[in-house]
């Protein structure tokens, strides 16, 4: 797939190995497109690992993976703050430039992984009401610390990044579609704005961007995956007879 913007030479070529439901794919593709970046997309089976995706990625054997000018760039956020140095002039700065700044929005994008992430994904794999319920309050819990962290970085503005989209966007705007494509199978609705105000209208904001339509993966797709992945996570936590 190509991006029309800022193009180059064979040293410049962009490839993004990414698998299309990956929430960590929506990052990647996000800050390509927020930053008008030409690049070829390559659909990996991750049950059947590519020799590209497995010399590129060797020690995780993960996506995404960027590959520019042939040299790999694994991680979605390492790669979102590689475009960041690497295109410095290509459009908006992810990253603050104040150290302090930067430093918070680490923090917080790295809190998206470590507690959101893990505790969203608790939910799949519960078996009983009680497990249910456990998974429910540590992901609630985990947002209503990102509805005070948005209004804390964004400054009364309309993006953790204050005017733009920035780091802490990214982060947790890779996990738009994959929440939205839950809610029919969990029951619950993440982003709720009686209970999260600020991160609910910052969501609307999100996929209201044309890098955000460009990036994110068809809702209907998403939803007939994730009922699929649903099943397979709930057979493998029934114990064994």
């Amino acid at each position: 797939m190509a991006v029309a913007g800022a193009g180059g030479g064979a040293g410049d070529q962009l490839t993004v190995l990414g698998a299309w439901a990956s929430p960590f794919l929506v990052r990647v593709r996000l800050a390509l497109h927020l930053k008008a970046l030409e690049y070829e997309y390559v659909e990996v089976d991750l049950k059947d690992k590519s020799d590209l995706l497995l010399a590129s990625n060797p020690v995780h054997k993960k996506v995404p993976v960027l590959l520019h000018g042939g040299k790999p760039v694994c991680e979605s956020m390492l790669i979102v703050q590689y475009l960041d140095d690497a295109f410095p002039g290509s459009g908006p700065a992810f990253l603050p430039a104040d150290p302090h700044d930067r430093a918070v929005a680490r923090f917080w994008a790295t809190y998206v992984d470590d507690k959101l992430l893990s505790s969203w994904v608790g939910i799949f794999a519960t078996t009983t009401e009680d497990e249910k319920t456990e998974a429910v309050d540590r992901t609630l819990a985990a947002l209503d610390a990102l509805e005070g962290a948005f209004r804390e970085c964004s400054g009364g503005k309309g993006w953790f990044g204050g005017d733009g989209v920035g780091y802490v966007d990214i982060a947790l705007g890779g996990f738009v579609p994959a929440m939205n494509a839950s809610e029919p199978t969990t029951g619950l609705k993440i982003l709720d704005p009686a209970r999260t105000p600020l991160l609910a209208a910052w969501k609307d904001r999100f996929c209201a961007l044309d890098a955000a339509k460009a990036a994110m993966p068809p809702t209907e797709r998403l939803l007939e995956s994730g009922k699929k992945r649903h099943a397979e996570l709930q057979a493998a936590a029934q114990p064994n007879k």
